[in-house]
């Protein structure tokens, strides 16, 4: 019989399959392989704990921030209360100095009237006087002095 390169391709075929049978590479494959499904299945698990964790955190930070913005928008509600609080005080400050301020001008120029009546009434009864003893002096040029004194002093008595 003569043995040709295909009939020892067989035979290295079995030996190689006969080898690996007794070296358990079947089994090691699958070992390998439920290892490797294994690893992979943990892997998985731990990515859908992740993204579990991740959506919580996720929930979380939006949760804060509308919280944050909750909270800056009644900030800015007390803020601008405030504001319109201070504007209506400083308002109404200014308008009672403004008031005073009148009042106090009002009161200098009621009080400057009567200074310059007084003075305009000082000065006629003053200038009343001196017209008054001219003509006293002129229509009695030869009668008592004493009487013409009485006179301007009586005349100076009813204009003061």
């Amino acid at each position: 019989m003569a043995f040709d390169n295909t009939f020892w391709a067989l035979v290295g075929l079995i030996l190689f399959f006969v080898l690996i049978a007794y070296l358990k590479a079947p089994s090691m494959i699958a070992k390998a392989l439920d290892k490797r499904a294994t690893q992979i299945r943990n892997e998985l698990d731990e990515a859908r704990e992740l993204k579990e964790e991740a959506k919580q955190q996720l929930a979380e930070y939006q949760r804060r921030r509308r919280e944050a913005e909750a909270e800056a928008q009644e900030i800015l509600a007390i803020a601008q209360r405030e504001a319109d609080a201070i504007v209506t005080d400083a308002r109404v400050k200014s308008e009672e100095y403004v008031a005073r301020r009148t009042e106090v001008a009002e009161q200098k120029i009621k009080q400057a009237e009567i200074e310059a009546v007084s003075e305009v009434r000082a000065r006629a009864v003053d200038i009343a006087i001196d017209a008054a003893t001219r003509v006293m002096a002129e229509r009695n040029v030869g009668a008592d002095p004493r009487m013409t004194d009485q006179s301007i002093a009586e005349v100076r008595r009813r204009l003061n």
